[in-house]
């Protein structure tokens, strides 16, 4: 497979910069190594599921919940050594617990959150009985990093012997300081080559039998191992021989216990690494101002939405944000004055490009879109070499001709004052057909140029699109933003006086300017002019929606609230309807025959007539 970043686009966008940048958010050792040589994915789909990871890693972030990352040495090298029956050491053996215990964390973490990370669940996956080597290592060891004496049993008995050993060894010393006082330079015991000895004068060691193991640097203090300790010594010194045996015993064998799980633990260092680059990328993207674009079927399109060069973000430097557009087949034509952004928007869509392909997010704003480009072939930058006898124009040239040559569809080409350094009509013209066979190979193409000729042929659209960094006429200074579909004036005379040429010069290199010149440069400023006042009457046609739209809500607020004192009220009437309602059905009720008040008043004036 080709490589999609070659070493000439590799310097030329300085990715290497920006794989730097994303090691320095590692925080293991594995994890470093994988972001500086970090591979770019083979197909389309593997490119989907590596942004889906990132997405995932950002949304566990978003939530307070980042992924967990933990500074481990690379255990690889130890892996490989336990795979053909080396003893590991001591810190090797260490690493791989602390490995283990890494797994197990995350191993949890993404098993709690697996609705959120699914994805990451799945690919950072390990193997669970690894817990019980996890155990065994950890149950090995002291905090400290010192081998613990329940690692086997024997240990445990030569540790406690040697223990005794050495307090009979110290109290026969202390014995031996008090009852020789006299002869001792000080009241202390102390060490050589590993035998116990004490300070006697010179001048005295006569009368005190040992054996001498040294002399101080003036030579008035003799180091004198006692010749009742020396059997003493010997015996700490074969215990202390035991347990070093026994230790190497127990490194051999937790060794074993690793070589008989080392794939496993290969994919759980995998693993672990996999997620030391997520996290690392998601700090990136938060630091670069990264987001996630749309992944395009179709091959050849990009689409960005305030697109922003990311070594330039992360370098604090103020960046004026701009949309790109180019597609297959098509060649993006930039121009504009010297130091306007021409070369740092082909930066942009390179490195827009390559991030993607890398399986990470993109240094432009949510709703940019961009396909999977197989390669980018870019020609930035002086290759003047005297040790090939190339000049500027001759090593332009060569590397136009191999770029050609690998252009296809699916290629990004990326042409930074193209066929400049030479006879300007002659250049122009090789600039012209260079770009119309580069389109015509399928290839998606975006140049830098001041070439009147090429922005001539933009205008009148075909296979060539005008773009364009501004020049404030105001300010003489350039606007860093890009225009899509204006050329660009390259103002040199204007910069030129801003930058202290003597007006006298300038003035007479003014009416120098032929006439064909200075009638395409009017052009360029009515597009740039009717540019502007499209721009200016866009803002306000979207000032005026925003007004509307606030203006609606507005209505809809009142609405609302005339609708809710409309249902109070209509519950009011309701409820003094059926009020209503219920008083005359008892008045009527009182009213019928039979009904008791009636009855009574019946039964009175019955009553009243009998004689």
């Amino acid at each position: 497979m080709l490589d999609p970043c070659p070493p000439k686009t590799r310097a030329d966008l300085e990715w290497d910069r920006l794989l730097d940048a994303l090691a320095e958010r590692t925080v293991s050792e594995a994890g470093r190594a994988l972001a500086k040589e970090l591979p770019f994915c083979a197909t389309r789909a593997e490119v989907l599921a590596a942004l889906i990871e990132g997405r995932e890693a950002t949304a566990l972030d978003a939530m307070g919940e980042p992924l967990p990352a933990a500074a481990l040495d690379d255990i690889a090298p130890a892996l490989g050594r336990a795979r053909i029956g080396a003893s590991l050491s001591n810190e090797e053996i260490r690493a791989v617990q602390a490995a283990l215990v890494a797994a197990r964390t995350l191993r949890r973490f993404l098993s709690a959150h697996r609705d959120v990370a699914p994805a990451l669940l799945e690919v950072c996956a390990t193997d669970p009985s690894l817990d019980r080597l996890e155990r065994l290592l950890t149950d090995a060891f002291e905090p400290d990093g010192t081998l613990s004496d329940r690692a086997s049993p024997r240990l445990g008995e030569l540790r406690s012997e040697a223990r005794s050993a050495r307090a009979r060894v110290v109290r026969r010393l202390e014995d031996l300081l008090a009852k020789h006082g006299g002869l001792v330079q000080d009241g202390y015991w102390t060490e050589r080559d590993g035998r116990f000895v004490l300070p006697i004068r010179a001048d005295a060691h006569g009368r005190f039998p040992g054996i001498v193991h040294g002399a101080s640097a003036s030579g008035a203090t003799l180091f004198v191992e006692p010749r009742g300790v020396v059997e003493l010594g010997n015996r700490l010194k074969m215990l202390e021989s035991d347990i070093a045996r026994e230790e190497q015993a127990i490194y051999a064998e937790l060794s074993t216990r690793i070589a008989e799980d080392v794939i496993a633990l290969g994919d759980l260092a995998r693993a672990l690494t996999h997620a030391d680059l997520r996290a690392a990328a998601v700090k990136l993207a938060a630091a670069a101002g990264l987001s996630f674009p749309e992944v395009l079927d179709a091959p050849g399109e990009v689409d960005l939405v305030r697109a922003r060069h990311p070594l330039l973000v992360l370098d604090g430097t103020p960046v004026v944000a701009s949309d790109v557009v180019v597609s297959a087949t098509r060649a993006m034509v930039i121009s504009g004055p010297n130091a306007g952004g021409k070369t740092v928007s082909l930066k942009v869509l390179g490195l827009s490009a390559l991030l993607l392909r890398a399986g990470l997010p993109i240094c432009a704003d949510p709703g940019s879109r961009v396909s999977v480009f197989e390669r980018v072939l870019t020609d930035v930058g002086d290759d003047q070499s005297l040790r090939t006898n190339l000049s500027t124009f001759s090593a332009h040239v060569t590397n136009i001709a191999r770029i050609l040559d690998e252009t296809h569809e699916g290629v990004l080409v990326l042409l930074d004052e193209l066929a400049g350094g030479t006879d300007p009509r002659e250049g122009e013209a090789l600039a012209a057909a260079v770009l119309d066979s580069l389109t015509a190979r399928g290839g998606t193409i975006a140049c830098t140029t001041h070439y009147e000729g090429l922005k001539a042929l933009a205008v009148h659209g075909g296979r060539f699109v005008n773009a364009s960094v501004g020049f404030d006429l105001a300010t003489l200074s350039p606007t860093f933003k890009l225009a899509l579909g204006v050329p660009g004036s390259s103002s040199a005379l204007a910069v030129a006086r801003r930058f202290g040429m003597p007006s006298l010069v300038v003035d007479r290199a003014q009416g120098m300017v032929a006439r064909d010149a200075a009638s395409f440069e009017d052009t360029v400023k009515k597009l740039e002019d009717e540019r502007r006042n499209l721009e200016l009457a866009r803002i306000g046609v979207e000032q005026e929606r925003a007004e509307l739209i606030a203006k609606r809500r507005e209505l809809d607020a009142e609405r609302a609230q005339l609708a809710a004192v409309g249902d109070r009220r209509e519950v009011a009437v309701e409820q003094h309807d059926r009020h209503d309602h219920q008083r005359r059905d008892h008045r009527d009720h009182q009213r019928q025959p039979g009904a008791p008040g009636r009855r009574s008043r019946q039964h009175e004036a019955t009553a009243g007539s009998s004689p």
